[in-house]
């Protein structure tokens, strides 16, 4: 199992990708490290992995509050003694145009998908640099790549996620750890209203080469091939995996 006696910490893991990576995980002969704001016992993934024996925690963190994510990484460590793999994954979408966005949307968005992003990587980053190794995902996004509709907030947190993954892996790298980044096109809540709307299904499938969008479980192969040695001379790297909704 490619991820044997290694533990992996995962925001956003209630639902969608994070859920699906965290099988993935699991599946691979990972502990893990479940984390989300909302997640509690009778979430799905908590409930598998408990029917499967599988070695895991889960807590209810907001990743924007660097004191939680301290507290979080410390209390991973007291049980686990180690985390090897970060999938920084917690993310949220507050849309409007540019003209009708609010400080209080923009902070909002930018506190958890740039500020969570940060604060995990480096408390993860401190304990890995120690250890001499690891490895650790951030998730961008293709939007962040194009410039999008309607989210300059969303687009301009994920294009500092792309441009934090590539300083930190040079940062890192002389301590064996990897640092890359997906940029992933997938049907979840909060992508749902591209995919239900019809306003916006057409003109989205028009940009993706593939002419669909994906199912969350069809992201987790890329982030298990980055969290495991498979990977090991790639960092610093954005993998988009969008259909070909970005092509480089």
């Amino acid at each position: 199992m490619r991820l044997q006696r290694k533990t992996a910490l995962i925001t956003g893991a209630s639902k969608g990708i994070g859920m699906s990576v965290a099988r993935a995980f699991a599946h691979e002969g990972a502990s893990l490290i479940l984390v989300s704001r909302n997640i509690n016992k009778q979430d799905e993934i908590v409930r598998e992995l408990e029917k499967e024996g599988i070695k895991f925690i889960f807590r209810r963190v907001d990743v924007g509050e660097r004191a939680q994510v301290r507290n979080l990484v410390n209390d991973a460590l007291s049980i686990f003694g180690k985390i090897d793999v970060l999938f920084n994954n917690a993310g949220i979408s507050r849309p409007a145009m540019l003209w009708k966005m609010t400080p209080e949307i923009w902070n909002e968005v930018i506190k958890v998908n740039l500020n969570g992003v940060f604060y995990c990587l480096q408390a993860v980053a401190e304990t890995m640099m120690v250890q001499q190794g690891g490895s650790i995902i951030n998730v961008t996004s293709s939007e962040a790549l194009l410039g999008t509709f309607g989210q300059i907030n969303y687009a301009a947190a994920k294009g500092a996620v792309h441009a934090l993954t590539k300083s930190a892996a040079k940062e890192l790298a002389r301590y064996n750890i990897r640092v890359n980044s997906i940029a992933p096109m997938a049907m979840t809540e909060m992508t749902k209203v591209i995919f239900q709307d019809n306003r916006f299904q057409d003109k989205y499938r028009q940009r993706i080469a593939m002419n669909r969008f994906a199912q969350p479980e069809e992201i987790a192969p890329a982030v298990l091939f980055l969290a495991s040695d498979e990977s090991s001379y790639i960092t610093g790297q954005t993998i988009c995996v969008d259909g070909g909704m970005v092509m480089r």
